[in-house]
């Protein structure tokens, strides 16, 4: 749960569009992105549980190769990232759509977070080395995948409630840029504890 209350707050591309749809579109529309968004993460948890978990319990090879090409997107990310401090908000524009509605917003979230290359690295990566070596690893990957939704979940709500009260500061182009750059070294972090990570045995 402390990881996966870390990774929330690490700011990416969830983030952004909490923010966006925070500020522009208002508390609800900013809640039913939050839902999409635990959506998304309850989707990758399954698919990781059913297609991942007899391949790294046969084949410690297989966990390894998946581990360092996650740790080489998570460097990829972080460095294009740290290239976007060039722009005067960083990579945290308010500027694009916003959602509104229960059922657009609901679907901002769910397809912001499926395209979220974080959220998959975690997933197929980082869920599994946190399984206890005496418990079943499929089912283990998809109990973590709900309280990985859930902790997240929490998160982006108090995030919503912190926007209420600093949507001023939060418009400011500084201020996102200042998380464009703990962004980058939120995922650069993410990456150093996936490479350290142990595959279960």
């Amino acid at each position: 749960m402390g990881t996966a209350f870390l990774l929330a707050m690490v700011p990416g591309q969830g983030v952004a569009m909490i923010l966006r749809q925070s500020i522009l579109g208002g508390r609800t529309a900013a809640i039913w992105s939050v839902l999409g968004n635990s959506s998304g993460l309850i989707v990758w948890g399954t698919l990781s549980s059913v297609g991942l978990s007899a391949i790294f319990a046969a084949s410690p090879t297989a966990y390894n190769i998946l581990k360092w090409i996650g740790v080489a997107f998570l460097c990829g990310l972080s460095i294009q990232t740290l290239l976007q401090l060039r722009h005067a908000s960083g990579k945290f524009e308010l500027d694009g759509k916003v959602n509104s509605s229960r059922g657009a917003a609901y679907r901002l979230g769910l397809i912001t977070n499926l395209s979220n290359v974080k959220a998959a690295v975690f997933a197929v990566a980082f869920v599994p080395a946190f399984v206890p070596k005496d418990f079943n690893l499929g089912l283990g990957i998809f109990i973590l995948g709900f309280i990985w939704a859930f902790t997240s979940l929490a998160w982006y709500l108090i995030l919503i409630s912190m926007v209420d009260l600093a949507s001023a500061q939060l418009s400011k182009p500084k201020t996102r840029r200042i998380l464009t750059g703990l962004s980058a070294v939120g995922i650069l972090a993410l990456a150093l504890g996936l490479a350290l990570s142990q595959h279960h045995a």
